[in-house]
């Protein structure tokens, strides 16, 4: 008999690949962490090798989980579009979501299409701004939903986790530091999480600084490291081909991507569903 793909064994990889760790992922999917393993263990048996290599601290994706991950993502998709067409009409209203900058182009590209296309009658206003900003917004109701960054552990109880991330030093590729000369900077917008762990962590150490840039717009802070004007905190996962990885600063502590929702929201079925539709398909990557 041939195998057959169990689309929660998907969605399962999916969410431990793309947090990075099983207790998380099982938070996440209101699972426990043994019934995880156990989704990961039979799609493994399936695909015929390893998806994921693990450790206490992570997870990480192994050459088969790479593959899987890119050739399941439209499968996930799919099916979960098919299945919300089926109900999608009965839905209708309108959501104001706020999205920081830097995961603005991913949102509107690879996430809200579907979200549209499977409830029509849904109508979706966009706000971008630094995530504090935006925090801001989904307190005072301004907004029903946001995507933000924050340092882990700061998640509230209705608070949905999408990933962890590792902020990372980085400078243009060949680029050195002079150790006598004050850090060249570029500083995200006021009200950004990174700019704050940036300024904060620098100034503990006593390091002088000048800044070179300040902009609300994360490719203006890209595009200033990778032309070898300043260096910044950026991801991990969002290391380009044109910068290198600084060691020697400050080390930044872990910081979570979360989806909130305002007071208001929490029982709002078109907040649900766009909420399920960010979490399936959220990447750093």
């Amino acid at each position: 008999m041939p195998a057959i793909l169990d689309i929660e064994l998907i969605r399962t990889f999916h969410a431990v690949a793309r947090i990075g760790k099983f207790s998380a992922a099982a938070d996440h999917l209101h699972k426990s962490p043994a019934a995880v393993s156990v989704h990961v263990q039979r799609l493994e048996a399936i695909a015929g090798g390893r998806l994921l290599e693990r450790d206490n601290q992570s997870v990480s994706l192994t050459a088969l989980g790479k593959r899987l991950l890119a050739s399941s993502t439209e499968l996930l998709s799919t099916h979960d579009r098919v299945l919300a067409d089926l109900q999608g009409t009965r839905l209708a209203g309108r959501i104001r979501l706020g999205v920081p900058d830097e995961y603005a182009d991913h949102v509107i590209r690879d996430i809200l299409p579907i979200f549209i296309a499977a409830w029509p009658n849904v109508v979706l206003e966009l706000k971008t701004a630094p995530s504090y900003a935006l925090r801001d917004l989904v307190q005072r109701g301004k907004l029903q939903a946001a995507v933000i960054t924050q340092p882990k552990g700061q998640c509230g109880a209705e608070d949905q986790l999408l990933v962890s991330t590792a902020p990372v030093w980085v400078a243009a590729t060949g680029a050195t530091i002079v150790p006598t000369e004050p850090l060249p900077l570029a500083v995200h917008a006021a009200q950004c999480p990174y700019r704050q762990a940036m300024i904060e962590s620098l100034r503990r150490s006593a390091r002088t600084v000048r800044v070179v840039l300040e902009s609300p717009s994360n490719q203006a802070v890209k595009a200033c490291v990778e032309a070898g004007l300043a260096i910044s905190l950026i991801d991990r996962a969002r290391v380009t081909a044109r910068m290198q990885i600084l060691a020697g600063l400050p080390v930044i502590p872990e910081h979570e991507v979360v989806f909130i929702r305002s007071q208001g929201s929490r029982t709002e079925e078109t907040v649900d569903l766009l909420s399920q539709a960010i979490q399936q398909n959220f990447r750093l990557y």
